[in-house]
């Protein structure tokens, strides 16, 4: 077998490149990541992680934050009355802000693409319960296994019960005047 075009190639340094300039760049890309906006505005960048988020009010170790009680462990350990000194939280709207959107209804962003919608309705509008029959129609391009094809109709009650309701009180008048 051949060997691949360019390996035995000599490799020239380029000295023109400044990879220190390259190095210095890459490590200041690495600040700290923020997906929360509200931390992100309040984020003061000339303090430390642990200093910006204890204005905020927030803990860096969970560990620390809410120690696990050594009666939990196994282990008795006596108290010595004195609690930690508190910590002054300078920004609490961060908290406030964060607990309002927690506290939000959470929006259902499930849906179902409309072919599935119309595929499935095309099969139960031909078919009715009959799955087998379902499997072998012509539209079924998938090849679908008659289970494949109740799963989808599953999953599409799951998603639109009232549709779904609608659509089945829709077909039954359709049965009666075929009769």
């Amino acid at each position: 077998m051949p060997k691949a075009k360019g390996k035995s190639r000599r490799h020239k340094y380029s000295y023109n490149l400044n990879r220190k300039r390259l190095y210095r760049s890459a490590r200041r890309r690495a600040a700290p990541r923020i997906a929360c906006s509200h931390i992100r505005h309040a984020w003061d960048p000339h303090k430390s992680v642990a200093q910006n988020l204890a204005e905020m009010g927030l803990a860096e170790d969970p560990n620390k934050a809410i120690p696990i009680s050594r009666k939990l462990l196994g282990m008795e350990v006596e108290s010595d009355g004195q609690q930690p000194g508190k910590k002054i939280v300078r920004k609490p709207y961060v908290v406030n802000e964060m607990e309002l959107e927690a506290s939000l209804p959470e929006k259902k962003s499930n849906t179902l693409s409309r072919d599935l919608i119309d595929y499935v309705r095309y099969m139960i509008q031909n078919h009715g319960e009959n799955y087998k029959e379902m499997a072998r129609d012509e539209k079924n391009y998938y090849q679908d296994t008659p289970k494949q094809i109740k799963r989808k109709i599953n999953v599409y009650k799951n998603f639109y019960p009232e549709e779904y309701k609608n659509f089945i009180a829709s077909l039954k008048p359709e049965k009666m005047e075929v009769q």
